[in-house]
């Protein structure tokens, strides 16, 4: 029986439980296949839970921004990326250095900001000229983008609490996003603490938000 996601909200979300020691391929087809009809996913990272779509489907984007209440293409968002080897799809020729330093960190709680090429989502090209990238450490996520074989646009789950900010419990998240999002993916408790920025538009990295990871330089 084939997986129909409930997409534009048409009913509630449903939530997923992976496991992150062993992720059951099954259960990533499935997010995988929401995915692939334009829909909207929350899920965990090793910091944050994130929000996220399918780079290439602008209607998805535009519902994460919608969640996210930004305009597309002024948001921050980041792109997920399984590994190294195809970040230089969206990037410029990226320096040796810099290319060993991504080596260093990633998978890792490091969002790193590189220069964009042509190869970015349309919405973005003519407001965007630098990206956000994100390999995270956590099993769960990688899989579903190596199955997916595309990076995912990312932002963080953020909460209206000023105190707690992040929301870590995924039922909690569920509650809350069950009528704005198609699938939410249970991986256990997420983190509080969001990742480390680091630009290397420039020559030299600098780092602009600490953040859960310290910098292997």
């Amino acid at each position: 029986m084939s997986f129909i996601p409930a997409l534009y909200n048409l009913s509630l979300a449903m939530l997923i439980r992976i496991y992150p020691e062993n992720p059951n391929p099954k259960e990533i087809l499935k997010v995988v296949e929401v995915l692939r009809n334009g829909g909207v996913v929350i899920f965990p990272t090793d910091t944050i839970y994130g929000i996220g779509c399918e780079i290439t489907n602008p209607k998805a984007i535009a519902r994460v921004a919608m969640i996210k209440n930004v305009k597309p293409e002024k948001a921050d968002f980041s792109f997920l990326f399984y590994d190294l080897s195809t970040i230089s799809e969206y990037c410029t020729p990226i320096p040796n250095s810099i290319f060993k330093l991504l080596k260093r960190n990633l998978p890792g709680p490091f969002t790193f900001i590189l220069n964009a090429n042509s190869n970015i989502p349309k919405l973005f090209r003519n407001t965007k000229k630098s990206i956000g990238i994100r390999i995270p450490d956590n099993s769960i996520i990688r899989e579903i983008v190596q199955e997916l074989g595309n990076p995912i646009l990312s932002t963080s789950v953020k909460d209206d609490d000023q105190i707690i900010e992040y929301t870590t419990d995924p039922d909690l998240i569920h509650e809350k996003f069950r009528d704005l999002v198609d699938l939410v993916v249970d991986g256990g408790f997420g983190g509080n603490i969001h990742s480390t920025v680091v630009d290397c538009t420039d020559h030299e990295p600098t780092v602009i938000r600490q953040g859960k990871g310290d910098l292997i330089e």
